[in-house]
C-alpha cells in the first residue's frame, strides 16, 4: 500500500504530522477523523520524503523563492479554512500555520498577519498590509466573510476559485511548451547553418572570381554577420524587449494594444474566452459572498489583464447606476461572447445570476481548452512550414553558387 504523508490538527489545537499506511486518500482522511484529528494536507510520501522536506526547512536552497508564491498564498487560504472550521479561533489558527510553513517569506508574512490580528485588527485589515500578496478581490471577499460571518466558508470557496484560475493558466502554459520547444529548435537550426555551414563556403566563392547570384550573396552576408557581430543581435533584443516593455506600461499604448490582441484571428479568440472564463467565476465568488454588483464590478474590473476588456465596463457600471441593468448594457460593447451575455441576461431576469455566472465560467474553461487546440493545430504546422522554407532557401543559395562555380568551370 502506498504511504501518505499528512499534516493535521488534534482537538486541542495541535498539529500533528506523520506516515500512515492506506489505499487511498479518503482512507487516510477516514483515519484521521476517527482519531479525532482535522486533515490539514495530505500528499504521497514516506518517511524519506519528510526527513527530507525537514532537511529542505532547515538549510533552504539555491533556488527558494524570496517572494510569497500564488500557489503558496492558495495554499495557506485553504489551510486556514480548514482550521477555522475545526472551530480553532483565528491568532490560533494563524499560529498554527506558522508552525507548517517551510518559506522563510511565508513564515514572515504569516507572523506580520498574526500580529495585526492580536493587535485587533480584523483579518482583512490585516491582508491590507500587504497588498503585493493579496489582491483587492481577494481582500473584498475576506470582509465579506466577515461581515457575514461565515469566514471559514468564504476562504474555502475563494481557495477553489483560486485553484480553478490555477488550472486554466496550467492548461494554457501545457499546450504552449511543444510550440515554445519548436520555435528554440528553429531558430537554432538557422543559426547553426548561418554561422557554422554557410562560412565553409565563403573562402570557396571568393575563390571562383565570380559574382555570386543575389540570393547566395545575402547568405554569405547574413553568415558573416552572425559570426562576427552575433552579440549585437542580442543587444538588439534586449532593447527592444526593455521598450517593448516599458512601452507597454502606459495604460493609453497597454489599452491599444490589448484591443490590437483582440482582434487577432485564433489568438483573440483564446484571450476573449480566457478572460471571460474569469471575469465570470470572479464576479460569481464575489456575489456569492454577499458584495454588491457594483462593487464586485469595480473589483473585477481590477483583476482582468486584458484592459480592453476591463475599459468597456466602465460604461457597463456607469449604466448600472442609472437602473439600466447589467446583462444589456454588458452585451452592448461587442468585446464578451453573445453566448455569456445573454446567458447572463437570463440568470438577471430570472434572479439567477450567481449561478449563470459559473455556468458561463464552466463553459469558458472548456472553451478556452478547445480555442488553445485550434490554434496549436494552426501554430505548429505554421512554425514546421517557417523552418523549412528558411532551411530550403539558405540551402538553395549555396547550391546556386555552386551550380555557378561548375559552369565556370566548364
Amino acid at each position: 500500500m502506498p504511504n501518505y504523508r499528512y499534516k493535521a490538527v488534534k482537538t486541542g489545537g495541535e498539529t500533528a504530522v506523520g506516515v500512515i499506511d492506506a489505499p487511498t486518500e479518503m482512507d487516510v482522511i477516514e483515519r484521521l477523523r476517527d482519531q479525532g484529528m482535522m486533515p490539514i494536507s495530505i500528499a504521497l510520501g514516506g518517511v524519506a520524503d519528510m526527513a527530507a522536506g525537514k532537511k529542505g526547512k532547515k538549510s533552504g536552497g539555491l533556488f527558494v523563492s524570496r517572494n510569497v508564491t500564488r500557489d503558496q498564498v492558495m495554499s495557506l487560504t485553504r489551510e486556514l479554512a480548514t482550521l477555522l472550521r475545526a472551530g480553532l479561533p483565528l491568532d490560533r489558527a494563524l499560529e498554527t500555520l506558522i508552525s507548517l510553513a517551510e518559506a522563510p517569506p511565508l513564515i514572515a508574512l504569516l507572523q506580520s498577519i498574526r500580529d495585526n490580528v492580536r493587535g485587533g485588527r480584523a483579518l482583512s485589515q490585516a491582508l491590507e498590509q500587504r497588498p503585493d500578496v493579496f489582491t483587492r478581490f481577494y481582500i473584498n471577499l475576506v470582509r465579506a466573510g466577515e461581515a457575514g460571518g461565515a469566514l471559514s466558508s468564504v476562504l474555502t470557496r475563494l481557495a477553489d476559485t483560486m485553484e480553478r484560475n490555477k488550472e486554466l493558466r496550467e492548461s494554457v502554459k501545457s499546450a504552449m511548451i511543444y510550440p515554445t520547444i519548436l520555435l528554440a529548435v528553429a531558430v537554432l537550426s538557422v543559426v547553426i547553418l548561418l554561422i557554422w555551414v554557410v562560412p565553409q563556403f565563403e573562402t570557396t566563392f571568393a575563390q571562383s572570381g565570380k559574382a555570386l547570384p543575389i540570393p547566395t550573396q545575402i547568405v554569405v552576408w547574413l553568415g558573416a554577420f552572425m559570426k562576427n557581430w552575433w552579440w549585437t543581435l542580442l543587444v538588439a533584443a534586449l532593447l527592444f524587449g526593455g521598450s517593448l516593455r516599458g512601452f507597454l506600461k502606459s495604460p493609453k499604448t497597454r489599452a491599444a494594444w490589448d484591443a490590437w490582441i483582440l482582434r487577432r484571428w485564433l489568438l483573440g479568440d483564446v484571450i476573449v474566452r480566457s478572460e471571460t472564463a474569469r471575469f465570470a467565476r470572479t464576479l460569481a465568488t464575489l456575489i456569492g459572498n454577499g458584495v454588491t454588483l457594483l462593487s464586485a464590478l469595480a473589483i473585477v474590473k481590477d483583476t482582468m489583464s486584458n484592459m480592453e476588456m476591463a475599459r468597456v465596463l466602465d460604461g457597463v457600471i456607469a449604466r448600472l447606476r442609472e437602473g439600466r441593468g447589467f446583462g444589456k448594457p454588458l452585451a452592448d460593447t461587442g468585446r464578451y461572447p453573445k453566448l455569456a451575455t445573454q446567458m447572463i441576461i437570463v440568470g438577471e431576469e430570472s434572479g439567477r445570476l450567481e449561478e449563470m455566472l459559473t455556468r458561463v465560467a464552466d463553459i469558458y474553461d472548456r472553451e478556452v481548452q478547445m480555442a488553445v487546440k485550434r490554434f496549436l493545430a494552426v501554430l505548429e504546422p505554421v512554425m514546421i512550414l517557417s523552418l523549412a522554407v528558411m532551411v530550403f532557401m539558405i540551402v538553395l543559395s549555396i547550391m546556386l553558387g555552386i551550380i555557378g562555380m561548375t559552369d565556370l568551370v566548364r
